[in-house]
C-alpha cells in the first residue's frame, strides 16, 4: 500500500505543508480568538458610549417638558389667583433648597400640585448627599416667577435655546416670566 494512501486509510489527509491534520478537528488559533475578542470589545465599548449619550439626551428633553408643564400648570395658578405662588427665596427639593415636597402649601412652587398638576417634577438625574446634584429651584415674587432646572445641561447650551439661562448660562436652564428672566 503506498504511503499517501496508508495515510488516508488511518483518516488522515495530507496538507500542502506536508503534515497531516485530523478530519473534523480544525480550530481557530489563538491570534485570530484574540482579534476576534478585542473586535467585540470595541463594538461594546462604541455601544455603551452611545446609549449613555442617548440617556444624557433623553434626562434634558425630560427636563424641558417638565418645566413646560409646570410652567403651564403656573400659568392656570395665575389666571385662576391673579398672581403666581410667591417664595421668600429660592424654593427647591435638594436639601441645599430647603428641601421641599413635591405637593402642597409648602411644595417648592407652593399650592401648584396637586390643584393644578399631580405633584411638581423631581430631576430625572436626582440629587445625592455627597454632592449639589440635580433639582428644580423656583422664586416668585407673585407678579413674576422664574424655575430653573438646577443642573449642567448634558448635552450642551446656546443661547439660542429657549430655555437659555443669561445669569447661569453654563449650569441651568431656566422658564421664567419676563420680569424673572434675570434673576
Amino acid at each position: 500500500m503506498p504511503r499517501k494512501n496508508f495515510a488516508k486509510s488511518l483518516g488522515f489527509t495530507p496538507t500542502p505543508n506536508f503534515g497531516v491534520s485530523l478530519p473534523g478537528k480544525r480550530g481557530f488559533t489563538l491570534i485570530e480568538l484574540l482579534v476576534v475578542i478585542s473586535i467585540i470589545g470595541f463594538l461594546a465599548t462604541l455601544a455603551l458610549v452611545s446609549l449613555n449619550s442617548v440617556r444624557m439626551k433623553a434626562r434634558d428633553t425630560n427636563r424641558k417638558a417638565s418645566m413646560k408643564q409646570v410652567a403651564t400648570a403656573l400659568d392656570m395658578y395665575y389666571d385662576a389667583n391673579n398672581a403666581y405662588p410667591s417664595t421668600s427665596s429660592w424654593w427647591g427639593e435638594c436639601d441645599s433648597y430647603g428641601s421641599h415636597p413635591l405637593s402642597g402649601s409648602n411644595g417648592y412652587v407652593p399650592n401648584l400640585a396637586p390643584t393644578y398638576m399631580s405633584q411638581l417634577p423631581l430631576d430625572p438625574k436626582g440629587h445625592n448627599a455627597n454632592g449639589p446634584g440635580c433639582c428644580y429651584l423656583y422664586y416668585s415674587n407673585a407678579a413674576d416667577y422664574k424655575l430653573l432646572a438646577h443642573c449642567t445641561p448634558e448635552t450642551g447650551y446656546s443661547s439660542s435655546d429657549p430655555f437659555y439661562d443669561p445669569i447661569r448660562p453654563t449650569w441651568a436652564w431656566q422658564i421664567s416670566t419676563p420680569g424673572g428672566r434675570n434673576w
